[in-house]
């Protein structure tokens, strides 16, 4: 059986961070990331700014990891708004 999903392994180090960013040639990797770095964040939780740094920071070895939440939000991985992030598939309730 073969999975479609591309491997990150070639990006990461003995400890799950990740080392480096794949090349626009390899959009299928980039991909592949985001979607793990996707998976750090728990959906229908609101995180500010510092608390998306600091998970990426920590799963990350790379020396500008706000690069990262960059990608995430313009990859539509991550939604913005007011300051706080959230998973894209799992907006937290709305307050009235």
């Amino acid at each position: 059986m073969t999975v479609m999903t591309k491997s990150i392994v070639d990006f990461q180090d003995e400890h799950g961070r990740i080392t480096g960013w794949p090349s626009d040639r390899r959009r299928a990797h980039q991909l592949a990331i985001l979607d793990y770095l996707t998976g750090l964040f728990e959906p229908g939780v609101s995180y500010d700014q510092g608390q998306i740094e600091q998970v990426l920071a920590d799963h990350s070895t790379l020396e500008d990891p706000s690069f990262l939440l960059t990608e995430l939000v313009d990859g539509d991985y991550l939604a913005t708004a007011n300051g706080m992030y959230w998973r894209a598939d799992g907006r937290p309730g709305a307050r009235g």
